[in-house]
């Protein structure tokens, strides 16, 4: 599992890859593999993963899964590392605001004194929301300047080369739980 995440390669390829070493598997085993293990893999890799710093970077990419556009929403701190992630149906405030509450929920000991986003409009009304519902000791600052945010836009590019060799996902499921394992 960890040359499927680590080189973005299909589940075909990596059932060969493991063949030449003479293990006999097929891919939908691999598959099967990801999916349970991952989020337990997740969980467990968490808490050595440490601080994080307090300037966090949010941007949202879009992918396929099933038969619709679906949108990935990241969040990274200043120096690149992984603060959390959700796929969603929808662009929307009430969008991004359930995925800053669930960003803000997993890194609790280490919240953000700003976050940097890219222009779109549901971010700040989003970052109102949770300001004005006073779940921080101090105000969340937002920010909108056109590099900071760099470390995320080059960042969003890593799981699309796991997704290119799969040709997308057929269920919501299947690519929470992968997308769980990869980052």
């Amino acid at each position: 599992m960890r040359w499927y995440w680590k080189y973005g390669v299909s589940y075909r390829d990596l059932a060969e890859m493991v063949q030449e070493c003479g293990v006999e598997v097929d891919p939908s085993t691999v598959f099967s593999w990801v999916q349970r293990h991952a989020p337990e893999i997740a969980k467990r890799v968490r808490q050595y993963q440490g601080y994080r710093s307090g300037s966090w970077r949010v941007d949202e990419t879009y992918m396929r899964a099933g038969e619709r556009w679906r949108y990935l929403f990241r969040a990274v701190d200043k120096h690149g590392q992984l603060t959390d992630f959700m796929l969603s149906d929808h662009r929307s405030t009430r969008a991004a605001y359930r995925f800053l509450q669930k960003a803000l929920m997993t890194m609790r000991d280490y919240p953000p004194s700003s976050i940097t986003t890219d222009g779109l409009a549901s971010y700040p009304k989003a970052i109102r929301a949770y300001n004005a519902r006073g779940y921080s000791r101090n105000d969340v600052e937002h920010r909108t300047p056109k590099y900071p945010n760099n470390v995320i836009e080059a960042d969003l590019g890593a799981p699309g080369c796991l997704i290119r060799p799969m040709c997308g996902f057929r269920r919501m499921r299947t690519a929470r739980t992968t997308h769980k394992g990869c980052e």
